[in-house]
């Protein structure tokens, strides 16, 4: 089952696509097992090689990605070094690790040992994803380039890449050519249909592509307690306020009664709640949310994979988000003071509205 799933594992390098990709990682899901099957032909076959993999996939999925990197790297080497799973294993350790320098190098590997377009597809991504991390907040020009030309590289060995070419429009943007990177947008949203997890960010990016080099909250889509859907990209034009926390955190549940008063405070205003509990009991947490009326949208992380999205490491930890969906800030432990936070984004909010409402009022209407 571990050598399954690590040959499985190459589909993961498009199910968590960095930035705003991210809300594009469901309409991947067909094309990456699709890249796995394709590489089939490049899994190791020498037994030694399979469980120096398999102890490699055993490290990583023990979060000890440092170990992980000298595993995969024995394991391709056993594999006379054209292990394209083996390579992909490593790209994700290096970039877990932090080392992006390796992880180009990595991810260069894998294009070179792929045997079809769609993994050679994937792998120029990867070198995309790490080049831009490599640079950080503020990546140096020629960075800027070589991401550019390695997520282009991407699309042209496949076209239904999706999430490439929704990077090659944010690092256009961030280049400066804000029409190139719109154009990019525009041909992604042409791919996706109004249903699909992944539009309405699109369409906030299409429309606006200087979201691009703004710092946007990961894009998501859960099902609430109260069995609503709640889509963060939906909430265009409210604050949202999201609190991770557990029944188990002392901190956490002194912080109760601030958020009950933030809920009754800004009842009626453009602010949406939504708490998200790390609890793995499911029944203590239901009946924690039940008899403290915690009225507010409630959500179960019981993966941990929302809090992962989010760099969450400790708890309570909130996080404000601005009516167009940047992340403006996150706040770590009991007593945060986040009221004077969401009374000025809640104010942006709403002359946004009334400026959104008079530019689109009929000209009639605005006439003297």
């Amino acid at each position: 089952m571990l050598l399954k799933a690590a040959i499985v594992s190459l589909a993961v390098v498009f199910l968590y696509p960095a930035s705003g990709a991210g809300a594009l990682r469901a309409q991947q899901t067909a094309g990456a097992t699709t890249a796995a099957s394709a590489s089939e032909a490049s899994y190791p076959s020498n037994p030694k090689a399979i469980a120096a993999l398999q102890q490699a996939w055993r490290l990583e999925q023990q979060h000890q990605s440092g170990t992980a990197i000298g595993a995969y790297k024995k394991a391709n080497k056993l594999a006379g070094g054209a292990c394209v799973v083996c390579l992909s294993g490593l790209y994700r350790a290096q970039m877990a690790q932090g080392d992006y320098k390796g992880a180009v190098r990595s991810a260069a590997a894998m294009e070179a040992v792929g045997e079809s377009p769609l993994v050679k597809s994937v792998a120029a991504y990867d070198q995309g994803r790490a080049l831009m991390a490599q640079g950080g907040d503020q990546p140096r020009p020629e960075q800027l380039e070589q991401a550019r030309a390695a997520y282009r590289e991407a699309v042209e060995l496949d076209p239904q890449n999706v999430s490439a070419l929704f990077n090659e429009g944010e690092v256009l943007v961030r280049m400066g050519r804000t029409d190139q990177g719109r154009k990019d947008f525009q041909l992604c949203l042409s791919t996706l249909h109004p249903g699909d997890p992944a539009w309405l960010r699109v369409k906030h990016f299409a429309d606006d592509p200087e979201l691009a080099v703004q710092k946007m909250a990961p894009a998501f889509e859960v099902t609430a307690l109260n069995g609503t859907t709640f889509n963060l990209d939906a909430m265009r034009g409210k604050v949202v306020l999201i609190d991770f926390w557990a029944t188990w955190c002392g901190p956490c549940k002194k912080d109760l009664p601030y958020l009950k008063k933030i809920a009754r405070e800004f009842a009626g205003q453009p602010l949406v709640m939504i708490s998200v509990s790390l609890d793995s009991d499911e029944a203590a947490w239901r009946e924690f949310v039940q008899k403290n009326e915690m009225t507010w949208l409630q959500y179960r992380d019981v993966d941990h994979k929302l809090a992962g999205e989010f760099g969450v490491t400790a708890i309570p930890h909130y996080f404000t988000i601005d009516s167009d969906g940047v992340l403006t800030s996150e706040s770590i432990g009991s007593g945060s003071h986040l009221e004077d936070r969401l009374r000025k984004l809640i104010a942006r909010a709403e002359r946004a509205s009334q400026e959104r409402a008079a530019a689109t009022a009929p000209a009639a209407a605005r006439t003297p």
